[in-house]
């Protein structure tokens, strides 16, 4: 039993009261967009859908920057990305933290055996690979490359049924579908060692966070999951940029279509493949959280393991004319994060409270009974939790750097960075000289009448009192030189 027993002399007719701890299951999902049939989207998600039926689904849950390292090192550690100075994905969050605590790490040190199936942190274009102090034992499927994901199978690999989109990801074309069982890819072999560590550690307090690295390119899902979808019913694509944004709004799509000038240029039926291919590698991943949970259930789990889902950020299959993510808008800054779990976490519930990814940490800190280790960035959602209703903060802050990828250049920092706020009405951008700190450009996007951000109407008389809120909110943040 995962029990503390606290003895004492006992007085006749005392007995031993026994405090159980509750266990922790983290599951991360890689560019993730919200895309969950339980959020309203046709993604087709039985197993996530069902996991926020029995715990609270926050509609209004950011990242603190759309990139999978800086978001990782923030709400692993609980703090945000400028306060780790940590904004790309060439350097381990250690390089200039070392004596940051993170949140397995902080369980570790408080009895749990803490272990790591999957991606969890960023762990390639480092010098570190993992975080070895986070975990009890060593991690699994932990370091490799996205672009290295392709089908492993005994005898000839099926061929793909089609076209690409004339673009390799890696080893992988961006677009392939080929018959191959689930366990063909990293994420089929990562549910199954899953599976296997919660039959090992059932019997003490753990803290096992598992990592897949889907719906992340290339979409190359097994083909049964491609199968799930009509492609001609999928949401039509919306390239148009917002009118009046700036320039700094925008990057290269460099990630999915290759680096300028040598890029690729999808015709209207490739861009469709692309779309459906990534709806495709959200239900795989789906089917792998499946087998996750269900063997929580097989375990006798369930009822004493608070289950966390989180995305690291978002993602643009299209929209605004962008791919990937490493922007302040909507599509890339909200993710989806689903609590379930102890009586602490209202059941069936959904919240339009502000959330924040860096707020994980101090809430299932809280959940669990520990107290934090010193300050954290974020706060505790346990009141949300208990009543979805409740607001704990009135902003909840992105942030991306100019250019997006600054570490690869010869330059090696940033020429400006974008600091963004999501309001209970709107979105509030200021892109800011990294130098001097100088307002470079401003967005405001009204979400009450845009909510696909299609309009900067920063320069708009009528929503003069929402933008100016907005903006203190944000310079309450992160105030200018």
């Amino acid at each position: 039993m995962n029990t503390i027993f606290l003895l004492a002399l006992l007085l006749p007719g005392q007995t031993v009261v026994a405090q159980e701890k509750t266990n922790v299951l983290l599951i991360v999902a890689d560019d993730l967009r919200v895309e969950l049939g339980c959020y309203g989207s046709p993604g087709k998600t039985p197993n996530l859908d069902a996991l926020a039926g029995r715990g609270v689904r926050f509609d209004r849950a950011y990242c603190q920057q759309a990139l999978c390292n800086p978001s990782r090192s923030s709400f692993l550690t609980g703090k945000r990305p400028d306060t780790l100075r940590l904004w790309s994905n060439g350097l381990h969050f250690r390089q200039k933290n070392p004596d940051v605590v993170t949140l397995p790490q902080w369980f570790k040190s408080n009895g749990y055996d803490t272990r790591c199936v999957g991606k969890i942190f960023h762990n390639w274009h480092t010098q570190v690979k993992g975080d070895p102090g986070s975990w009890s034992k060593p991690e699994f499927l932990h370091y490799a490359n996205h672009g290295d994901d392709t089908p492993m199978v005994s005898g000839k690999v099926p061929a793909s049924s089609v076209a690409g989109i004339g673009r390799k990801y890696g080893q992988v074309e961006v677009c392939e579908c080929r018959d191959v069982p689930d366990e063909a890819f990293f994420d089929g072999r990562v549910a199954a060692e899953a599976v296997k560590t919660l039959s090992e550690i059932k019997d003490q307090p753990f803290f096992l966070a598992v990592g897949f690295w889907k719906p992340h390119a290339p979409f190359n899902a097994p083909k049964k999951y491609w199968n799930l979808y009509d492609r001609d019913k999928l949401p039509p694509l919306r390239p148009d940029r917002p009118k009046g944004a700036p320039q700094f709004a925008f990057h290269d799509n460099r990630e999915v279509l290759g680096i300028p000038p040598n890029q690729v240029t999808p015709n209207a039926s490739q861009f469709a493949e692309m779309r459906h291919g990534y709806f495709a590698n959200i239900s795989y991943m789906d089917a792998q959280v499946g087998k996750v949970l269900k063997a929580l259930q097989d375990n006798k789990l369930a009822d004493k393991t608070l289950v966390v889902f989180v995305s690291d950020h978002g993602y643009h299959l299209g929209e605004h004319s962008l791919w990937a993510k490493t922007s302040c808008f909507e599509l890339d800054a909200r993710v989806a994060m689903i609590f379930a779990g102890p009586e602490k976490v209202a059941r069936g519930k959904a919240s339009t409270s502000l959330v924040e990814l860096v707020d994980l940490f101090p809430t299932i800190n809280e959940l669990c009974g520990l107290k934090p280790p010193g300050k954290l960035d974020g706060v505790s959602l346990v009141p949300v939790l208990a009543d979805p209703n409740r607001l704990v903060k009135d902003g909840a802050f992105t942030q991306h750097p100019r250019p997006a990828y600054f570490d690869r250049t010869e330059k090696g920092t940033p020429d400006s960075m974008g600091y963004s706020v999501r309001t209970a009405n709107g979105r509030f951008t200021e892109w800011r000289d990294w130098k001097s700190g100088k307002v470079l450009a401003a967005e405001y996007y009204d979400h009450l009448r845009d909510p696909g951000e299609l309009i900067n109407q920063v320069d708009t008389p009528a929503l003069e009192k929402e933008r100016n809120s907005a903006k203190e909110i944000l310079h309450r943040q992160f105030s200018r030189p």
